[in-house]
């Protein structure tokens, strides 16, 4: 198939830091591409894939002090992609809901992922007008705010297989990844981790529009024992620092909409101990992949049953359920599903 593979710009794909929803869309287009499908990845130049790149934005937004605006180059984006629409089979958005308008007007099958939550008043609206458009959710809990939409699939986020694995080191601390904001609930985490008398370490970027939380609520904490903050992290440094974890706390106050963090614990052998809330039970096997609980006591109480868990099943549950190759078949399903009959015409002529 020819497939357009349509990222944001803000970071680069793969990202170089934090990224989830452009680390996901590289883990899918390279898939594609190894499975022999012909993918242009519609990203920034400074990305990097085995797919032909169609550079939208010279670099990542977020790396260029340059960008006041950074709706604009999206736009740039959208109509670069209607410009060069019929040379695809299938367009795969990864945008929110910027293409709705545009591509609701022009023949190509097309679908978009929606990779964040969607319980916010002000999308009600779009989705009532927009009630047509073929959507993905990354989890079967991210819909429920919008019963009105058209949710063609759901597809679960998965790794490259051999991306993140088991390192040989001994567990000795609990983990905390990604990012600092009030909805992940670092603060918990840390009042976990004190309770259950065992270090914790935090690998998490700060945003800008998080600093005054990180300032007022997270720094005032880190003062005290057994609490390490070493700051973001990247692809390379993640199997170490997972693998030395007895646990991943993701002490979640929000319905997550899928929490990559959880499967790249997974991939390193490492159980998780998450709230109950949003995507955690599509995701943990709670007693085999983790732990699942309601609150920072039934957290504090599961920290002392880590051990009860297999490092091993758990990295197997992810190689069951979680590679990247698993979801780009997924994907595939769908593209076939809603681009087969242009498919059969091209091969025809």
């Amino acid at each position: 198939m020819r497939i357009a593979q349509i990222a944001p710009l803000y970071e680069a794909v793969p990202p170089k830091f934090y990224g989830g929803t452009e680390r996901v869309v590289s883990y899918l287009t390279e898939e594609l591409v190894a499975l022999g499908h012909e993918v242009t990845l519609f990203a920034s130049g400074d990305s990097i894939t085995a797919a032909k790149l169609a550079a939208a934005w010279p670099r990542a937004l977020r790396l260029d002090p340059a960008i006041r605006d950074p709706i604009a180059p999206h736009a740039l984006l959208m109509e670069q992609v209607m410009q060069r629409a019929g040379e695809f089979d299938v367009l795969h958005f990864h945008n929110e809901y910027l293409p709705f308008s545009l591509f609701s007007r022009q023949p190509t099958p097309w679908l978009n992922t929606l990779h964040g939550r969607l319980d916010m008043i002000e999308y009600q609206g779009i989705f009532d007008i927009f009630s047509q458009v073929p959507l993905v959710s990354i989890s079967d809990s991210q819909r429920r705010p919008l019963p009105q939409a058209n949710f063609v699939g759901t597809v679960l986020h998965g790794l490259p297989e051999t991306l993140l694995t088991p390192q040989p080191v001994t567990p000795s601390y609990l983990a905390f990844l990604g990012r600092i904001s009030p909805e992940k609930r670092p603060d918990r985490a840390i009042r976990i981790a004190r309770a259950a008398g065992i270090p914790l370490k935090i690998a998490a970027k700060v945003d800008n529009a998080d600093r005054a939380y990180f300032e007022s609520v997270i720094k005032p904490l880190l003062d005290g024992p057994g609490v390490e903050m070493i700051g973001e992290i990247n692809e390379a440094q993640k199997p170490d620092f997972l693998s030395g974890a007895v646990g991943l706390l993701m002490p979640i106050d929000w319905p997550e909409p899928f929490g990559l963090v959880m499967i790249e614990a997974m991939a390193c052998g490492t159980p998780v101990i998450a709230i109950n809330r949003g995507s955690v039970p599509e995701v943990i096997d709670d007693g085999i992949s983790g732990f699942i609980v309601e609150d920072e006591t039934g957290a504090i109480g599961a920290v002392a049953r880590l051990g009860e868990l297999d490092r091993q099943r758990v990295r197997a549950q992810f190689e069951q359920r979680f590679t990247a190759k698993r979801m780009a078949l997924d994907y595939l399903a769908l593209y076939r599903e809603i681009a087969e009959p242009r498919v059969r015409l091209r091969a025809v002529v």
